[in-house]
């Protein structure tokens, strides 16, 4: 008989966790929505739109194409009936900030609006001005004309932990003064709206309507601006943060507009293989890809390949870091860029300008691309040593790249240097130029650059 013996492993005891000091569940939400449902509004907008809109367009658009006379002439007498425009409605949420009738929202749930209408806890209906938006961070802040209504005060987002009980109070499909309960999902969520994504995520049920409407903490301060959702699944709710909206709420109640700070340079995490090729010791900071002609940070003297690693005293671990950091720092004010260029720390003072109210690329949308969406310019000297290149070197060098251009996502980066085009020497704009017209659409071209002082790398391409 064969004997077999089990091996018990053992396991470190786990530390016991007291739930009993946690509150799990609140006993109920009827006390804070009882004070909070008051400065809570519906908002009710109409805008028209030019055309009678797709529908219009559909039914009593020319069935000739361009041939509009002979339209007319059939059904002219009919059309002269028809509106040329249509009004349409929406619906949206917003909370009173001040006694005196002053309401944040969403600046989608206003926008273009020709009227809008707030519709208070009690049914009382007011008519809506505009004080001011900020379409970056969908911000918008409208105000009545009342006297002794109640407000709802801002809250810490940054002192909300993920897993915190938080009430959502809105108008959902125009029903209003719903509450819904939940936790914060998440923190910080990217989801591709803009510049300052910085969203709570929460389980809270929002719902088409609840758009501007507060997102509350159990001390019913307003720890968030419920903003978007995700239609293909559920549970899932976005929200502006506190931190970042008041900020833009102060600028908006005070000057009617929002200035960001702005240095002039587009930039990109640091990846270990930029680490290693720039000799960085940490896969740290961000790097400046690009640095706009005339702006804050070229006449300070910040370069292509440079890795900014802290503001002031705010370290900078991300693009979203540089971003925010410097978008919360007035237009005017000196800032410390602390960098590292060739291995070597380096501090340079940037006096920030203003912030482009178009997506700040479009600084170099006028001058022109090429066919395959490269943006080239003759180096000189100024170029060679801002790049490291050596003045006697002639040719060109890559100044942009046009998104999404077929090289868009090639490894080429503002500041390589173009040797060749199908092994044949470029020295000038004009060689290149008239190269490119020598080949056949389809045909592919090879690219060979150069990057810093030894890298050699070829881009294959087609014509278009």
């Amino acid at each position: 008989m064969t004997l077999i013996v089990f091996s018990l492993l053992v396991f470190p005891a786990l530390e016991k966790i007291s739930y009993a000091a946690v509150q799990m569940v609140p006993e109920n939400f009827s006390e804070l929505a009882r004070q909070a449902k008051p400065a809570v509004v519906n908002i009710q907008t109409e805008k028209t739109i030019e055309g009678g809109g797709r529908v219009y367009r559909h039914f009593f658009g020319s069935p000739f194409g361009g041939n509009q006379d002979m339209f007319e002439e059939f059904f002219g007498p009919f059309l002269q009936q028809q509106p040329r425009n249509r009004k349409e409605s929406s619906l949206g949420s917003g909370f009173i900030i001040t006694g005196d009738g002053y309401i944040v929202t969403n600046n989608h749930v206003i926008k273009d609006a020709d009227q809008i209408k707030v519709i208070l806890h009690d049914n009382k209906e007011y008519e809506a001005t505009v004080v001011g938006t900020d379409p970056m961070t969908d911000l918008a802040l409208i105000k009545i004309e009342a006297k002794d209504l109640m407000a709802l005060k801002f809250g810490s987002s940054s002192k909300a932990e993920v897993g915190s009980w938080v009430v959502a109070i809105g108008s959902p499909f125009g029903l209003e003064q719903t509450v819904t309960a939940g936790i914060v999902s998440a923190k910080g969520r990217i989801i591709g709206s803009g510049p300052y994504d910085d969203f709570i995520q929460t389980d809270a049920s929002i719902n088409p309507g609840n758009s501007g409407g507060p997102l509350l903490n159990l001390e019913g301060e307003v720890i968030g601006i419920n903003t978007a959702i995700v239609r293909s699944g559920q549970g899932i709710g976005f929200a502006i943060p506190s931190d970042l909206a008041t900020g833009i709420i102060a600028q908006l109640t005070q000057d009617k507009t929002v200035s960001r700070g702005w240095m002039g340079v587009a930039i990109q995490e640091v990846t270990q293989q930029l680490a290693e090729y720039y000799g960085l010791k940490d896969v740290k900071g961000v790097f400046v890809a690009k640095v706009f002609e005339g702006e804050p940070a070229e006449k300070a003297g910040i370069q292509i390949g440079d890795v900014i690693y802290q503001i002031n005293d705010k370290p900078v671990n991300s693009s979203r870091d540089l971003t925010f950091t410097v978008a919360g720092i007035a237009v005017g004010d000196t800032i410390n860029v602390k960098l590292i260029r060739e291995g070597k720390e380096k501090t340079i003072k940037v006096k920030l300008g203003k912030r482009p109210t178009d997506d700040p690329n479009s600084l170099a949308q006028n001058e022109d691309y090429d066919v395959f969406g490269l943006k080239l310019k003759p180096l000189d000297a100024d170029l060679a040593s801002k790049l490291g290149y050596p003045e006697t070197l002639k040719g060109l060098v890559l100044m942009d790249i046009q998104q999404g251009s077929k090289v868009s996502a090639s490894i080429l980066r503002p500041g390589d240097f173009l040797l060749e085009i199908n092994r044949h020497k470029i020295d000038t704009l004009e060689q290149y130029q008239q190269y490119l017209k020598k080949l056949n659409t389809g045909e592919t071209v090879q690219l060979l650059f150069r990057r810093g002082n030894s890298q050699v790398f070829v881009i294959s391409v087609e014509k278009p």
